[in-house]
């Protein structure tokens, strides 16, 4: 009897339980769905039955029983895992919008249209603009700023390495050579004035040769063999009252008339086996050589940061001429050249603070274009300045906006005066600029620049 009302109780308990979970699984279908309704039933059954093993008693000692119970346990855990996942449920495009929005309901007797996201708009091609077309005056400016610009700080150590190095040939020459009267040395080229400056890796030395004008004089090169009033020669004179010997420069006298080969050759000793490079380029944290086989007097020398060549010229001034020792090439060696450097920088640089031209900066570009195209190197330097001071006389304007015309206009004088093979030098009508020309670089530079006229754009792209 008491068993009997025990098992009634359990039965009514298992009959409640199951009443509960009947009601729990119909309406699950409703709120979960159909997948969702089967794991929910699986797992409540799966649920009742542990309950189930909990509450009946043991059958203790019987392995098989323990051992179905344990199987039933793992195939209803291995079912549970079985039972796929509901879908995940699309997340909302908007958190602000209820779950179920009225406008998302479905509405009874009414197809309900599925929804169509629109494309994303397209993003609109960019045409590539054409590049724009460059005039010849922004090209002229935009060469001078990008290619002529040089450092401070580089010609701030390339003057400060060339005048160290001034100092220390000036010294040797006082101790090795004390008998001949050299002045003081002094700096001269593009770094220092800037009117032809491609970049700071070139400086001249100039050697003053001192002599007494009672026993010098000069020859204008038209009165010599070499008919040529470019070249001066100096000459010995009073030799019957004041023998050789007088002069200290007498050493290099060739019939009777100083000879520049001579000097330049007993300079070129002293700086190839006298003095000691290797010792003073250490002390100035630099490696400096001088170039053996040139017939210059040129000294080569590296640092850390620049390179720097030296040319070392002698120059004698006498009767408002500066002459220096750079003689032709063949048999005559004792002409002396005339220089009109620094007349040339003078008047360029007068001329522009006169009217606030750019003579300078057109000849910065001329030089550096004709310094790249091997045909036309001969007409750096002094030629371009003498075709600017010409062109100066009749054309007045030398502004910035006309730097383009002015450019143009030299180039078309060039050609004028390479079509008649003769540049007279503008301090001194009877010297001719082209005169070491032969026939065939004159053809070929006019020939080119003859192009260049009306493509002047030319010059700033060839090579």
């Amino acid at each position: 009897m008491a068993e009997f009302t025990r098992q009634r109780g359990k039965r009514q308990e298992d009959n409640g339980l199951g009443s509960v979970l009947d009601l729990l699984l119909a309406n699950a279908r409703l709120v979960l769905g159909v997948t969702g309704a089967a794991v929910l039933a699986i797992a409540t059954l799966a649920v009742k039955r542990l309950i189930d093993r909990a509450t009946s008693p043991r059958d203790e000692g019987d392995p098989k029983a323990e051992q179905k119970t344990l199987e039933e346990s793992w195939q209803e855990l291995a079912l549970i895992k079985a039972t796929p996942k509901p879908p995940q449920k699309q997340r909302r495009e908007d958190l602000s919008e209820p779950l179920l929005s009225p406008a998302r309901l479905p509405v009874p007797g009414k197809a309900h249209k599925p929804r169509v996201c629109p494309a994303p708009p397209e993003t609109p091609r960019l045409e590539p603009s054409p590049p724009r077309c460059l005039t010849l005056q922004e090209k002229l400016l935009s060469h001078y700023s990008n290619r002529l610009a040089v450092p401070e700080a580089q010609v701030s150590l390339v003057l400060q390495l060339a005048r160290s190095i001034c100092a220390q040939l000036q010294n040797f020459l006082r101790n090795k050579c004390p008998e001949l009267p050299f002045g003081s040395l002094f700096l001269s080229g593009p770094p220092l004035n800037g009117l032809r400056a491609l970049a700071a890796d070139h400086v001249h030395l100039m050697l003053p040769v001192v002599l007494d004008t009672a026993l010098w004089s000069l020859i204008p090169g038209e009165d010599t063999v070499v008919r040529n009033p470019h070249y001066w020669m100096i000459k010995r004179t009073d030799l019957e009252y004041f023998p050789r010997g007088c002069s200290p420069w007498d050493r290099f006298i060739v019939g009777r008339y100083l000879s520049s080969n001579a000097l330049n050759e007993t300079l070129h000793k002293l700086l190839v086996a006298s003095i000691n490079w290797p010792a003073i380029g250490s002390l100035l944290g630099s490696v400096i050589h001088p170039v053996v086989a040139s017939q210059e007097l040129k000294l080569e020398v590296k640092h850390d940061q620049v390179e720097l060549s030296i040319t070392l010229f002698p120059v004698v001034e006498m009767e408002d001429k500066v002459l220096l020792a750079a003689p032709l090439e063949g048999l005559v060696e004792n002409l002396w050249l005339e220089s009109f450097y620094r007349a040339e920088v003078s008047a360029v640089k007068e001329l522009d603070a006169g009217d606030s031209g750019v003579r300078q900066r057109c000849l910065c570009i001329l030089n550096s274009i004709c310094k790249t195209h091997p045909a036309l190197s001969k007409l750096a330097g002094s030629p371009l300045t003498h075709v600017v001071l010409h062109l100066s006389a009749t054309s007045t304007d030398w502004a910035e906006k006309d730097l383009a015309d002015r450019f143009q206009q030299v180039l078309e004088e060039l050609v004028g005066y390479l079509e008649r093979g003769v540049l007279p030098s503008y301090f001194n009508h009877k010297i001719n600029l082209f005169c070491e020309l032969s026939e065939e670089e004159i053809d070929e530079m006019g020939f080119m620049l003859y192009r260049a006229v009306s493509e002047p754009e030319l010059l700033l792209t060839e090579k």
